[in-house]
């Protein structure tokens, strides 16, 4: 049976709130050489969305302008050059856009099969948050076993994954999150410790629970006025990872701290890397965490599900920071 040429998806029809988000009709696109398309089932729902969304993180050049960079679904076309995978394979993606549609395009090697077990609406919550917290934690600061990371936003997709899979390689994980309920939350998850950033000093916090030692590795989205804090909190050779900036992105900062500590301090965004960066983290996942999400030790922690057609619910939902986990639309029901 031909694919449809016409899918459903969401567009951005101007810069603004939840509301701009209209479900309309865009062509079927054709796979490149080294691309599937995908029958979207499910497709998560992330910060650069809302970003996206309101005109401060355009798509790189040759991405879909439709919202989404992750899927879950069944691979119905294949690029000529694609070898590894064939039409049936149900996998998952990370993808640079057009997740927010019934049929989106992926690069064959950003495609991940779906772990045993797994819906569709469990395997759409991995794609990105767990190739971020792989590349950043693991990859580019280096975390090693014994070591303390501290996770600013434990409740959001980013934070619970990066819970589950620092502990599940034996590091010790601290959290800030913004209510008792989240905190609790993220102790039952695992997390070491949980500070509540409305009614604690998480540097006065860090430092009673490290023996004013610092932590050692600090995943931070919110930027602004943290960084410093941030400092404070880092023990010698301690590694920083900024990969979000929602309070902003200019900090006045002591630079003394960082050359008496030898601190790094880095970051990066995922979305504008090549296919061959985040292949090699595809690879990564596979062989290291695949085999754990498996078995269950660990899983993605799922807030709620909207259909394709809310998504502003989903966008709403997200902006108001009550949610736990991962947001999910569900696209194609099965």
């Amino acid at each position: 049976m031909p694919n449809p040429t016409t899918m459903r998806a969401i567009e951005i029809t101007a810069p603004g709130g939840p509301d701009v988000l209209k479900l309309t009709t865009r062509p079927t696109p054709m796979p490149a050489a080294h691309q599937v398309l995908i029958k979207v089932a499910a497709a998560g729902v992330n910060r650069p969305d809302v970003m996206q969304r309101q005109g401060i993180y355009p798509p790189p050049p040759g991405a879909s302008d439709i919202p989404g960079l992750e899927v879950s679904g069944t691979v119905i076309a294949l690029g000529e050059q694609v070898e590894h995978l064939t039409i049936g394979d149900q996998v998952c993606a990370l993808v640079t856009g057009g997740g927010y549609a019934e049929y989106c395009l992926a690069s064959a090697n950003c495609c991940l099969p779906i772990p045993a077990g797994f819906s569709f609406i469990q395997a759409a919550a991995l794609p990105e948050t767990f190739f971020t917290v792989w590349s950043n934690i693991f990859d580019r600061a280096r975390l090693h076993p014994g070591e303390t990371l501290l996770v600013h936003g434990g409740s959001s997709g980013i934070g619970t994954t990066a819970i589950q899979l620092a502990k599940a390689f034996n590091a010790k994980v601290f959290v800030t999150a913004g209510s008792t309920e989240k905190c609790q939350r993220c102790l039952q998850l695992g997390a070491d410790a949980a500070i509540n950033y409305h009614s604690e000093d998480f540097v006065d916090a860090i430092l009673k629970l490290t023996q004013n030692q610092g932590v050692d590795v600090i995943l931070d989205m919110v930027g602004g006025d943290y960084l410093p804090r941030n400092i404070k909190c880092m023990a010698d050779d301690a590694r920083l990872v900024q990969i979000a900036v929602q309070h902003g992105p200019k900090s006045d900062i002591n630079l003394l701290p960082i050359m008496l500590k030898r601190l790094t301090i880095t970051g990066s965004t995922l979305r504008a890397r090549n296919d061959a960066f985040k292949a090699d983290i595809a690879k990564q996942l596979l062989h290291n965490v695949w085999p754990l999400l498996a078995t269950g030790a660990i899983k993605p922690i799922i807030h709620s599900t909207f259909s394709l057609s809310d998504a502003a619910k989903a966008h709403e939902l997200m902006e108001s920071n009550q949610h736990f986990g991962k947001i999910i639309l569900e696209v194609n029901p099965t």
